[in-house]
């Protein structure tokens, strides 16, 4: 080829239209100064024809005739034993999006099988840097799906403003993970490309010594070996800056035997690093002068002098050489390191250049057996082991060579495989590499590849690979060669002196100033995501406990679902889950985006591969919202198959590869756990669903789905995954032992003592609106309580008010909509535990402070900071408003208080429940103790309230479907709400209270003020025509929001400016008693006026032998029903608990069947039509009545499933 920027280096490609075009210069470039520049090149860069910086045209360096030619035509490469493979690269003609580089090929010389192609070595200028940002950043933000986006926008001005004021710019850790996957991806010469988003990226740009480049090194082989299961990973050090202050790996690779020149002229050990050997002992390195030493490693920070370190020879895997049948084959004495890594290769990406790094595959077999055994130039046994197979090596005739190098490639895949080391043979590399050009093809119209290179060297025709026509040309990112860094160092002026040589033990003394400076200082390597979703904030403090335990030892970073930038997945290593779930099976409100991100991804790699198969009639590709509403199985297939596994590595692959494809997460380790009730029917249906989804998309799975049952021993669950997830974690990223143990005993030991936490004075006083506003980070909302009244009959179990408030600001909300109130403890709770704490000033403001420790190589300095979640206000308004101190002490509170007790007994005893988690589970249901009532049972406690306010969880908001119009009911707001009470001790104990229900319950009227806040709830929202049936079922304080519906809808006709038709709009309620039915009188007032136009009252437990429930009345009405439903275009809406939601659905499901010829599928897959588009409304809280016999029943059957899943994995 004659293109610069594209060469065959295949010699039988037949010639292609694009390459018939004459090769005429560019003439324009001739000219000195014209007004449109024409493109022009400096060290091999290309140059804007404007200067981003001045506005300035840019003057032409080079006055040699331009011999590009744009190739608009795809290229057709051919499979010369498929013809099904033909496909046309149409990546090369993207020189205006993509990075290219130009080739050495010329007109007449094409370089194709050049094996070393140098690079300019010269520092860039701004200019050329930012014109290889701008293409990077256009990849980058394209590949996250925000090209062109105003972050995109924003970052290249962060880029431009860097590259002013220092001559470079710094990647963020996301741009350089994406960076060294591209690369990779990029690189022609690697038949093992198909991994490619399967790279650990250890970014080591911190690191400023030859000591913490060391270090560093040493980690990464020992991940990267990972006792034989080869992982992928890079390691990154500083970019380069100037030419002056380079950080430079002197090895051309980590591992490396040494090569001694003897008397005789032979070579003791590898001849291939004799040159390398050499510079080594020229350092000062004091050789054993042994067959298999392995050599130092020469490492270069910042431009200094170099300096040689020792590798532990425990931390190198290597191989014992024998044949499967030759038995004299051990005799040679043969043996070969497991971890391939290059490190005399430049990362080239964005315009920055890191010099620095260290780069691991696993090995393709013929590497060692072909090319490290059996070149010339290397170890060259082949004619030793030619003869002892005794065959003839005197004639070319007889093959020899072809005999005895194929047992010795047998002898190193065998050697292999009997250590369970990861490695592959060449014909499964190859139908991999064919697999890896479709997908490529796929996802972005071509492959670039050097064929000369991708073919193996032994039996070459015979793969696939030989017969595939390739199209070389070089992008960016790529790994580039550089000049051996010993011909450029400056012996002269260098001292040659002996170095002393650091050993590993040596280095970690000499890193860590403390123990914990160590630890914080490797903490950052590896990353690790802690995402929570939460109604309650329980998930969010098990996440919180967990990001504690993880600081030890990795870089842990913990964020609500909300609050993660899902983009930023693909480029995560290690992402842990924990959350709860909401409702039917649904996730919490600030898990919603999350896993509809995850869904959308999902389709979209479906798309990407064609894998779905042809849909039944009528049937439609579930969206995110009915797969979670719903019990079914029907989300997208799994396509993405998950990551090559050791022993998977070591077989040859027939048929489907199981690399066939990776997902997008293929290179993220995952694991998670969920919280939930088995009271519900959907037991922590969120977090399962979570789990299998990032499973679908390719993660490691590297620990199985955890679940905490909260009628059972769900806190211990909780620390026993904790500990297990950490320690897999720990051993999967090869962490030191020092960070364990700090870890252990962090797992162990409270996060605060006495010493570590105080009330100190407030530096400023705020109003209880903004306290509750900085810590629950809502627009919180004032409201004068204008009526609290009873609804129905009250039961010795039932009651229900309705409460009337007047906002003291605009509040915007639609019917359907929630109302969060906050809400307050009972008082006398408060002051039983306020009278128990060792402080006494319980009534002026505080603020809440916590010592923070700054590490240093000088020392450490203490100072007091703000508590980050509680405000300034007083010990009481603190125990009232922020602190949760009704629900039971969990055993962290426990193990404080245990310790604030002066009466060993007290002591004993609240360690028994600690230590016994039965004997704490038992405890927790069955007494039910609010912390007054455990005070109270340990008399010689005397809590810090500083320390137990910083251990106690915060009092959540409550969540209450508002039951009123903003168009029927302007400036009020009117709730519906169930009083929530019950005995403890199975009934036979004290009455206990629900916090927000009783709260409201005493409020006075026209005096009593609240704190309430509004959430949306758009998929419980009345549609926009008024002529869709509606069909409302609400038993109970269900009816809430739908009394706020026909309240609207009453005057939505009033307000009508021409006749409609008016749908027709049935209610179903269901309660116990005649005397329960709550709203009789304005359900009648709205069937007289026609707003409902039919009611349906189901009465349990009013006659022995008519007792109705609301499913009971929808079978009755099922034909009318599926009529209002398929023809109408009506809208069905379920507002209740869990349980009758679920009952619900299933009626409606049989309903279906039974009036239409639908099957038990095609009524689900209609009732998933129905809520993707948005007409099946589901408004759903949690089972509220505490009966015993609905709580005893749960906790056994948790109680069972927890025996029989610790049985399972014993």
């Amino acid at each position: 080829m004659s293109n610069p920027l594209l060469c065959c280096g295949k010699g039988h490609l037949t010639p292609h239209d694009s390459e018939k075009e004459t090769l005429k210069p560019n003439k324009k470039t001739k000219k000195k100064s014209t007004n449109k520049m024409e493109p022009v090149f400096v060290n091999g860069n290309h140059i804007p024809a404007v200067c981003p910086f001045s506005g300035n045209s840019a003057e032409s360096v080079n006055d040699k005739k331009n011999l590009r030619v744009k190739l608009n035509q795809p290229m057709k490469l051919r499979n010369y034993l498929d013809s099904s493979l033909q496909t046309l690269d149409t990546l090369h003609t993207r020189e205006n999006d993509i990075a290219l580089i130009e080739s050495r090929c010329t007109r007449v010389v094409c370089s194709g099988s050049v094996i070393d192609i140098p690079r300019p070595d010269a520092v860039r200028t701004p200019e050329e840097i930012y014109c290889d940002a701008e293409k990077f950043f256009k990849e980058y933000y394209a590949s996250i799906r925000r090209e062109n986006s105003d972050a995109h926008r924003a970052r290249l001005q962060e880029v431009k403003a860097q590259l002013e004021k220092k001559g470079t710019y710094d990647l963020k850790s996301p741009e350089l993970v994406y960076a060294t996957k591209l690369a990779w991806r990029n690189a022609t010469r690697c038949i093992g490309r198909i991994q490619w988003k399967k790279l650990q990226v250890f970014d080591c740009r911190e690191v400023t010594t030859a000591k913490g480049m060391f270090e560093a090194l040493c980690t990464h082989i020992k991940y990267g070996t990972n006792k034989g299961n080869i992982r992928s990973a890079i390691t990154i050090f500083p970019q380069r800056t100037d030419d002056k202050h380079d950080y430079r790996i002197w090895n051309p690779q980590l591992i490396n035997y040494a090569g001694y020149v003897q008397e005789d002229g032979s070579v003791l050990g590898d001849p291939g690093r004799v040159e390398f050997t050499n510079i080594c002992i020229k350092l000062g390195w004091k050789p054993t002068y042994k067959m298999w030493d392995i050599l130092p490693l020469v490492l270069q920070a910042d431009g200094k002098e170099p300096e040689f370190f020792d590798l532990p020879r425990d931390i190198i895997l290597e191989v014992q050489m024998e044949h499967p049948e030759l038995d004299w084959f051990k005799e040679l004495g043969l043996r070969w390191y497991a971890l391939p890594a290059v490190s005399n290769m430049k990362l080239d990406c964005g315009g920055i250049e890191f010099t620095a790094t260290a780069f691991n595959g696993w090995y393709m077999g013929t590497e060692i057996g072909c090319r490290n055994f059996c070149d010339a130039s290397r170890l060259n046994i082949l004619e030793k082991v030619a003869l002892r197979m005794g065959l003839e090596t005197t004639s070319a005739v007889s093959l020899w060579k072809d005999q005895a190098v194929v047992e010795i490639n047998k002898a190193v895949l065998h050697s292999f495989h009997r250590d369970t080391i990861s490695i592959v043979d060449h014909h499964s590399a190859s139908e991999q590499f064919i697999k890896h050009l479709e997908n490529e093809n796929k996802a972005r119209g071509g492959c670039p590849a050097d064929w000369v290179w991708i073919i193996p060297p032994l039996s070459s025709s015979l793969t696939q690979v030989f017969h595939q026509e390739m199209a070389n040309y070089y992008m960016k990112p790529s790994y580039e060669y550089q000049p051996d860094p010993w011909k450029k160092y400056n012996w002269e002026k260098s001292e040659v002196k002996p170095h002393r040589k650091f050993h590993f033990k040596q280095i970690a003394r000499a890193v860590k100033f403390t123990s914990k400076l160590f630890t914080t200082a490797l903490s950052r390597r590896v990353k690790v995501t802690i995402l929570y979703a939460t109604e309650t904030g329980k998930s969010e403090q098990y996440a919180k406990e967990l990001g504690t335990i993880f600081g030890h030892a990795f870089n842990a970073q913990v964020f609500a679902m909300d609050e993660y930038d899902m983009f930023s997945i693909e480029h995560e290593t290690l992402i842990l889950i924990v959350t709860s779930t909401f409702g039917n099976g649904e996730p919490p409100a600030n898990g919603q985006d999350f896993i509809e991100h995850l869904f959308q991804m999902q389709n979209m790699e479906n798309e990407l591969n064609d894998s779905q198969s042809a849909p039944s009639p009528g049937f439609r590709t579930p969206t995110p919202k009915s797969l979670m509403r719903t019990n079914s199985v029907m989300s997208p297939p799994p396509t993405c198959k998950r990551p090559l596994s050791r022993v998977e590595s070591n077989r040859s692959t027939t048929g489907d590869s199981s690399i066939e494809h990776l997902g997008p997460l293929s290179n993220v380790s995952f694991a998670v756990f969920g919280l939930g009730s088995s009271a519900y029917p959907k037991f922590a249906n969120f977090a399962k669903t979570v789990d299998r989804v990032l499973g679908e998309l390719g993660g490691e799975r590297i620990l199985e789905i955890a679940t905490g049952d909260e009628m059972f021993a769900q806190e211990q669950e909780f620390r026993v995954w904790s500990s297990k997830i950490f320690q897999v974690a720990a051993e999967t990223f090869c962490m030191e032992e020092n960070m364990l143990t700090d870890a252990r005993n962090a797992i162990s030991k409270l996060p605060l003592t006495e010493e570590t936490i105080r009330f100190g004075k407030p530096s400023t006083t705020v109003s209880m609106k903004q306290a509750l506003e900085s810590t629950y980070k809502r627009q919180i909302i004032p409201s004068l309580v204008k009526k609290v009244k009873r609804l129905g009959d009250n039961t010795e179990d039932r009651e229900t008010i309705f409460v009337d408030m007047q906002p003291r600001d605009v509040v915007k909300y639609d019917p359907g909509d929630h109302l969060g109130v906050m809400p307050c403890n009972r008082e006398e709770i408060v002051n039983s535990v306020l009278k128990r704490l060792k402080e006494t000033d319980f009534d002026v403001p505080v603020q809440l402070q916590v010592m923070k420790e700054t590490l240093s190589p000088l020392g450490s300095s203490k100072t007091w900071e703000k508590h980050e979640r509680i405000p300034a206000v007083s010990i009481r308004d603190l125990f009232t408003r922020f602190l949760d101190i009704t629900t039971p002490p969990s055993t962290t509170v426990l193990k404080y208080l245990a310790k604030a007790c002066t009466d060993v007994k007290d002591s004993l005893k609240i360690n028994e429940l600690i230590l016994d988690s039965d004997k704490y589970d038992e405890w927790k249901h069955f007494q039910v103790p609010h912390l007054g009532e455990v005070l109270e049972g340990f008399p010689s406690c005397k809590p810090l309230g500083s320390l137990l306010a910083a251990l106690l969880p915060t009092l959540q908001p409550r969540f209450y479907s508002i039951s009123s119009s903003p168009l029927a009911h302007p400036k009020h707001i009117h709730l519906t709400v169930a009083i929530v009470f019950y005995k403890v001790r199975n009934g036979s104990g004290p009455v206990h209270y629900g916090v927000c229900s009783n709260y409201l319950k005493n409020l006075k009227e026209n005096k009593d003020e609240i704190f309430v806040f509004t959430r949306r709830a758009p998929t419980f929202h009345l549609p926009k025509s008024l002529s869709v049936p509606l069909i409302l079922i609400g038993p109970g304080s269900g009816i809430a929001p739908l009394r706020g519906f026909w309240h609207h809808r009453k005057y939505q006709i009033k307000e009508l400016s021409k006749k409609e038709n008016i749908g027709q709009v049935w209610l179903f309620f269901g309660c116990r008693t005649k005397g329960m039915d709550i709203y009789r009188v304005e359900k009648e007032q709205a069937v007289r006026e026609g707003t409902l136009n039919r009611v349906f009252l189901a009465l349990s437990r009013e006659k022995k032998d008519d007792n109705k429930y609301v499913q009971d009345h929808l079978r009755e009405e099922g034909q009318a029903i599926t009529r209002m439903l398929m023809e109408e275009g009506g809208h069905f809406y379920v507002c209740g608990d869990c349980k009758m939601a679920e009952e619900v659905q299933q009626t409606l499901k049989q309903i279906l069947q039974q009036h239409t010829n639908f099957s038990a599928l095609e009524a689900e897959h209609f009732i998933m039509n129905l809520m993707d588009d948005n007409r099946y409304h589901e408004d759903i809280f949690g089972i509220v009545l505490r009966t015993a016999e609905v709580k005893n029943a749960s906790r056994e059957t948790a109680r069972r499933t927890r025996l029989e899943s610790g049985q399972s994995q014993s």
